[in-house]
């Protein structure tokens, strides 16, 4: 339906927190109210001229939209399915592989919040495993030069026909439904904070994306308040190892996986990701016979899958995490740990230039992340008690890095040093580990009285003195 009768009102200003302000387009179309917010005055401009120029040249208006006829038929020609696509082939160049599965999983999760209708669908399972598999992922469908493998080619045509148009997906309610399925997890349980701040920020992006292709006038998410789980973001401090605890679990390892002991060591000593010991090669490391020695990281190693690598194989090389291509991270070695690792060296290095840590066997290639979960897993039956196993303490190996990031700030290393050696920031450095710093009270309390002047004996209150 289509109607002349349109009344265009003035730019309302809205006041919001601090000096932030916004602005909003209102107009009539048949009596019906529409409104379009925008961040700036300019943008809200540019879109009321639209309206205005349509209705002085006599072009009729969408009722259920609001919008000249021309601007409806071109938004309601595009719809959420294509608008994920270009998104996927926008960022697929420049992203590593595990930030386009990342990607890839986020969409799939708000491409079913996103359907226009029921009828005629495939099960959910079937559409996760087209979506993830095949069409947010660039490399297989250009492998299949856009064409769908035929046991995914029904599944595609129905979801090409049945997204949302963008119109709709830019309703307030829409959006408020697709950020809500975000917090839900396949079998109906509450996702984890960090991963609906994820997708959400995907979704986000992804929206952000088609206002840049003029495809939305506004961001539509920019106006809705919707509140995501709570993320605190700190480790917890259950999780974090002793000393002592620490080199049970290494002596576990050894007994089992002997070519695996440095692999660990490094991640609680050195405090390295499993991808930058992963990534370790021999001639990065120095090991002096005595005192400590330096670690000169060069880069991580990711295991992605060879169906997200532009190389086709499993693993991918990559510059450190929030680092430039080029960037090297030095990080010392304690005496135990550089013993530890003359010792690998001696025993299972094979190239003195090639990586430090290699899958046991004749054939030369990095330790799998299944490898070493299985000998962490091990170790922790072998070394910790019935209820310590049952317990959060050490349960991944990255428990072995916090162990040691805590470790590091509980011996009152300055945390800009600290951040420095663990590649992390400084305000990142202290909200994740603010819970596991221990003993600061205590110092804190010591500081207070040495300002106030009081002595460590007990004083006489007044009064309290003989007379």
């Amino acid at each position: 339906m289509s109607s002349y009768d349109v009344r265009i009102h003035a730019i309302l200003t809205n006041d919001l927190s601090g000096k932030r302000k916004s602005y909003t387009v209102r107009w009539k179309v048949a009596g019906k109210p529409f409104r379009n917010t925008y961040a700036t005055r300019a943008l809200a401009e540019s879109f009321r001229s639209k309206l205005v120029v349509a209705q002085r040249e006599g072009t009729a208006f969408d009722e259920k939209t609001g919008l000249p006829e021309p601007m409806a038929r071109e938004l309601n020609s595009r719809n959420w399915y294509d608008v994920a696509v270009a998104f996927v082939d926008m960022k697929w160049p420049r992203a590593a592989a595990t930030q386009r599965k990342s990607i890839a999983d986020a969409l799939t999760t708000v491409t079913l919040a996103l359907l226009a209708t029921s009828r005629g669908a495939p099960d959910d399972a079937e559409i996760r495993h087209a979506l993830y598999t095949w069409t947010f992922n660039k490399l297989q469908r250009d492998r299949d030069n856009g064409i769908p493998p035929e046991h995914l080619a029904p599944v595609i045509r129905w979801l090409t026909a049945n997204t949302l148009p963008l119109t709709d997906v830019a309703n307030p309610a829409t959006i408020r439904k697709t950020l809500d399925a975000l917090t839900v997890r396949i079998d109906g349980g509450p996702a984890a904070a960090n991963t609906v701040a994820r997708k959400r920020a995907v979704f986000y992006s992804a929206l952000k994306y088609a206002v840049e292709l003029r495809y939305l006038e506004a961001h539509p998410m920019d106006f809705i308040q919707w509140r995501a789980p709570k993320n605190t973001d700190q480790v917890d401090r259950k999780v974090v190892v002793n000393p002592e605890q620490a080199r049970s679990l290494l002596s576990a390892v050894r007994e089992r996986d002997p070519h695996l002991e440095g692999f660990f060591a490094c991640m609680y000593f050195a405090a390295l990701r499993p991808s930058e010991v992963i990534h370790l090669r021999a001639d990065e490391c120095e090991l002096p016979e005595k005192g400590w020695g330096w670690l000169r990281l060069s880069g991580s190693t990711q295991q992605v899958g060879e169906d997200w690598s532009d190389s086709g194989k499993s693993l991918e090389d990559r510059e450190l995490k929030h680092r430039a291509k080029k960037a090297t991270r030095d990080v010392p070695a304690c005496p135990e740990l550089v013993r530890i690792l003359r010792q690998h060296v001696r025993a299972h290095c094979r190239d003195a230039n090639g990586r430090m840590f290699n899958a046991a066997g004749a054939r030369p290639a990095p330790v799998s992340k299944s490898t070493y979960l299985r000998a962490w897993r091990q170790a922790r039956e072998a070394a910790l008690t019935p209820a310590q196993q049952r317990s959060p303490l050490a349960h991944r190996p990255y428990d072995l890095r916090h162990a040691a990031v805590s470790l590091w700030l509980n011996a009152g290393v300055p945390a800009t040093q600290v951040a420095q050696w663990a590649g992390h920031s400084v305000h990142v450095l202290l909200k994740v580990y603010a819970s596991c710093i221990d003993g600061q009270d205590e110092a804190a309390r010591k500081r207070i009285e040495g300002a106030l002047g009081t002595d460590d004996q007990d004083e006489e209150a007044p009064g309290d003195a003989d007379t």
